[in-house]
């Protein structure tokens, strides 16, 4: 049973040039691509939510995920908490993820240009003009979209919880 389940969730974490393969067959088939992207340090349910919602607007859910080096210039030495091993299984293992893969630049606009997804998403404290890759994907008659936050909820906001009840 746990090989199975290792083979299934190590099935949905691909190489840029394998995923490429992977939706040029399913855009083939008639599949509708999104492609989203972000850290998700310690997924909650924003997190969940925010995908879920992603995931409703075509048939197929990529996501780009920020590798660790990536994540130190964003966030900071101290993240990110979970590695990018841990934070890519996690999201492997929910059913409505199709595929994930690890970038190690600051923005993901060389994923997206090579993906050139059918439908990008970011959150809603952005504006589309202001959203990486948005006016690629325009360009190739894809569409972009921003889904809301679910408040209160941020891997941020959850890691100054947990230290100010250690300190």
């Amino acid at each position: 049973m746990r090989n199975d389940l290792e083979k299934t969730l190590l099935s949905k974490i691909s190489d840029l040039p394998k995923l490429q393969a992977s939706i040029s067959a399913w855009k083939n088939a008639g599949k509708k691509v999104v492609f989203t992207n972000g850290v998700f340090d310690l997924l909650h349910i924003g997190h969940i939510t925010y995908m879920a919602k992603s995931a409703e607007m075509g048939d197929k859910l990529v996501i780009g995920l920020n590798s660790d080096s990536s994540v130190k210039r964003i966030k900071g030495s101290d993240r990110p908490v979970n590695d990018q091993n841990s934070r890519a299984a996690l999201l492997a293992a929910l059913f409505f993820v199709d595929a994930i893969v690890v970038f190690d630049e600051d923005t993901p606009i060389n994923v997206i240009t090579a993906l050139m997804p059918d439908v990008l998403v970011k959150g809603a404290d952005y504006s589309v003009e202001n959203i990486v890759g948005a006016k690629e994907v325009i360009a190739n008659g894809g569409e972009v979209k921003t889904v809301n936050f679910i408040e209160g909820y941020s891997s941020t906001s959850i890691i100054q919880k947990i230290r100010n009840q250690i300190t």
